[in-house]
């Protein structure tokens, strides 16, 4: 409640917005009522044809037709997209555009429903939260100049969760699968719109649950029998309101919350080398303590009004509280190995001790650390967009303010496990709270944001300019000498421009400046500024009848890139100064439905997405704390977890009945640390399980279905289909696998009321 009431006191300082556009044309509220719809970086999917930038927009059906939850199966799609896995279920995504930084998409914008959604994302943009793909209705990615309007994070790219609109009419949908590992997936709404004497009234009750008993297994001891216990629960309900009064100007008010809460038996621990060439599921029994609890609630109501038919006001109130409480195996300490990191133990240090120790072997001593967080934001944003004709040219004048705050407060401590020769434990003892970390970063942005779409004929010309001023606070209560604040103006802009030679041939090329606010932490002890980049790029979009394609080369110049110094390690938990980076590449994605193009009757589509990203250091690493996997890097080299080549390609048969599709996917392999070496050795050359590199690796999934009745179907798939092991990341501790072969059935009920 304190969080809530101090949120509201800085809030009534200002009513402000950032930059979210609404593009519609000119509304009649008395011959055609507008559904305001939910706010879209991209807008109506035919949109992606004028966007004068690289756009791709994933929709319904391609979310459903594989059944995937896992936003890093969903993203295949989008050309310039680099993840890195973790967990294999989708939890704990990595996501990066055009060579950005992965860890935690930490920098890129993450919003649901045009709304910030990262638990704070100026003060601690990690992105412990992720919104459950399996319920969304559709994703949104954007990168280039059109980003001017987001924030915080706009040096690589925006994106956007669309979670299930209110229909129009009414519907009840409900989809539940059963699958490998014990998986149960259940999603289901229900809503209508009415028409009443007061106007037009819609809601939406919405609920998800994602289970699953994991697919490894946790080495058993004399005193530890629950070795199968590596699975997790999702839980995401939600509700919407909307109201549009019977009035002469056209409004409405739409309101949103969502509950959502995980508990998930995810350790950072991962395998030796040779352990995980085994068997890459086996968990060591050192892990046995590791759990994420986390809970969030939150929403927004947003207020639409035009005042005219060339004039549009959206207004957007927010507030969301997230707490997660990480508990994990932090590192080994005293006895016969000594202090020693996970990663370093891993890699065979002190020849073994210390992976002896993990593996429960002999008797030793296992810091588990309680890594309880809290967070809020909150914040008020208005957008304006005006439309107009000047002489021979046709202007869309969009321009926003946003008042933003969010808050992250860290409250820690240790437990020291006793090991008994065996792997039995024999003793504890527990920290006092918050005795390893007490502190808190707080962050009020204030931002503002003007674009200007000019058309004059078949050329289009789009300027922008953002402006952000952010106060930031950061309280250490264990070293109150590092306490203080800081101030910081960020500038960004730039301007696209493009050709129209038909309907169905556009190119575009735009060049902007963007950038990445540190944390208040970086901010005030650190000393560090924000990251900036200045971003190129040329493309051109095609379109005829069943077949589209889009083409976009990409060169963005990055200085003072900002990286996490480390995740989980036993270093200094600070961010630090990479320096300057270049990344360019190439983005393709085509899509062509044969059996449409040639009247087969059916529907035979086919998908390519392709990526190559060139990503190099230009600098020597100023680094020299050996918990970073950014530290030692020299110049010439690539950047940790960016591969060079990914490539996603689909196809299927869909009849009036039934249909099939399948999807494969490969990835190049990657450095893990700059120093881009292929051993498990730091710059210090130093055993370090972190380092080395990913595999290559290529799956694919196939999926199907068989119309039962109207409304009802019948749905079967396999990922994995060649159960492909794989290593997708040695972050936060050592190698880690993508999921094993993982088959489920179902049924898909959805109909109108």
């Amino acid at each position: 409640m304190l969080r809530f009431k101090r949120y509201l006191g800085s809030l009534s300082l200002l009513m402000l917005i950032n930059s979210f556009a609404f593009d519609a044309e000119s509304k009649d509220k008395i011959e055609e009522p507008i559904i305001l719809e939910t706010i879209n970086v991209i807008g109506d999917p035919e949109n992606l044809r004028d966007m004068p930038a690289s756009a791709q927009y994933i929709d319904t059906e391609q979310i459903r037709g594989q059944s995937y939850s896992d936003i890093n199966r969903i993203l295949r799609r989008a050309p310039g997209v680099n993840i890195r896995e973790e967990d294999g279920f989708g939890l704990f995504p990595n996501i990066s555009f055009r060579g950005v930084d992965t860890t935690r998409s930490a920098k890129i914008t993450v919003m649901e429903d045009g709304v910030l959604v990262a638990p704070a994302p100026y003060s601690a943009p990690a992105a412990y939260y992720n919104p459950a793909g399996g319920r969304m209705s559709g994703v949104e990615v954007l990168k280039g100049s059109s980003q001017i309007k987001y924030g915080p994070h706009i040096t690589g790219g925006v994106l956007n969760y669309l979670s299930t609109p209110i229909p129009a009419t009414g519907k009840a949908y409900l989809k539940s699968i059963y699958g490998s590992y014990g998986e149960f997936r259940a999603h289901g709404f229900v809503g209508d719109t009415v028409d009443t004497a007061h106007g037009r009234f819609g809601y939406l009750v919405e609920g998800f649950y994602r289970g699953s008993d994991g697919f490894k297994k946790i080495d058993e001891t004399a005193d530890f029998k629950n070795g199968d216990q590596t699975g997790f629960q999702q839980v995401e309900p939600m509700v919407r309101l909307s109201w549009e009064p019977e009035t002469e100007m056209y409004q409405k008010l739409e309101v949103k919350y969502g509950y959502s809460s995980m508990d998930a038996d995810e350790t950072y621990l991962g395998l030796s080398e040779e352990d995980f060439r085994k068997d890459p599921f086996r968990r060591y029994s050192s892990s046995r303590f590791d759990n994420i609890d986390s809970d969030r609630n939150g929403g927004f109501a947003r207020y639409f009004v035009s005042p005219t038919d060339n004039l549009d006001i959206v207004t957007t109130a927010y507030y969301s509280e997230f707490d997660r409480n990480w508990i994990k195996l932090n590192d080994i300490r005293g006895g016969a190995t000594g202090n020693m990191s996970l990663s370093s133990a891993l890699a065979g240090a002190k020849n073994g001790l210390g992976l002896a120790c993990l593996k429960g072997d002999i008797a030793c001593n296992l810091s588990v650390r309680d890594n309880n967080r809290s967070y809020y934001l909150g914040g008020l944003e208005s957008v304006a967009n005006y439309r107009f004709d000047l002489g021979d040219t046709h202007h869309e004048l969009s321009g926003g303010f946003r008042y933003h705050q969010d808050e992250e407060a860290r409250f820690q401590h240790d437990t020291l496990y006793k090991q008994a020769a065996g792997g039995t434990i024999v003793g504890s003892v527990v920290g006092a709270p918050g005795s390893e970390d007490n502190r808190t970063g707080l962050t009020r942005a204030y931002a503002f944001f003007l674009k200007d779409r000019i058309e004059f004929g078949n050329l289009g010309f789009t300027p922008g300019f953002r402006y952000e001023h952010l106060n930031q606070v950061f309280t250490n209560n264990l070293d109150p000498r590092t306490n203080g604040n800081s101030s910081l103006d960020l500038y960004a802009g730039g301007a696209s421009i493009d050709y129209k030679f038909n309907d169905e041939l556009m190119v575009f090329a735009g060049a902007h400046r963007g950038f990445s606010p540190p944390s208040p932490q970086n901010a005030v002890v650190d000393k560090l500024g924000e990251e900036t980049s200045n971003a190129y790029e040329l493309g051109g979009r095609y379109k005829h009848g069943a077949f589209s394609a889009e083409l976009t080369g990409f060169y963005t110049q990055f200085k003072n890139l900002l990286v996490v110094n480390n995740i989980g390690g036993a270093g200094t938990g600070k961010s630090e100064n990479f320096g300057e980076v270049d990344s360019r590449g190439v983005e393709m994605a085509l899509n062509f439905d044969v059996g449409d193009a040639f009247g087969w009757g059916f529907r035979n589509p086919y998908f390519l997405s392709f990526t190559y990203t060139d990503t190099e250091q230009l600098n020597d690493a100023t680094s020299t704390d050996a918990e970073s996997i950014f530290s030692f890097g020299k110049k010439g080299n690539r950047v940790p977890y960016i591969p060079e080549f990914v490539l996603s390609f689909g196809t299927g048969v869909h009849f009036d009945r039934w249909g099939v599709e399948i999807v494969g996917n490969y990835v190049d392999e990657t450095f893990t640390c700059a120093n881009n070496t292929g051993d498990q050795l730091n710059g210090l050359n130093q055993p370090d399980s972190r380092c080395g590199k990913t595999d290559d690796y290529a799956i694919a999934d196939i999926s199907g279905y068989y119309k039962v009745a109207k409304g009802v179907k019948i749905l079967a798939g396999v990922q994995n289909l060649s159960d492909e092991k794989y290593l997708v990341s040695r972050q936060p501790h050592g190698p880690r696998p993508g999921m094993p072969i993982f088959a489920y059935g179902g049924f898909e009920l959805d109909f109108d009321m």
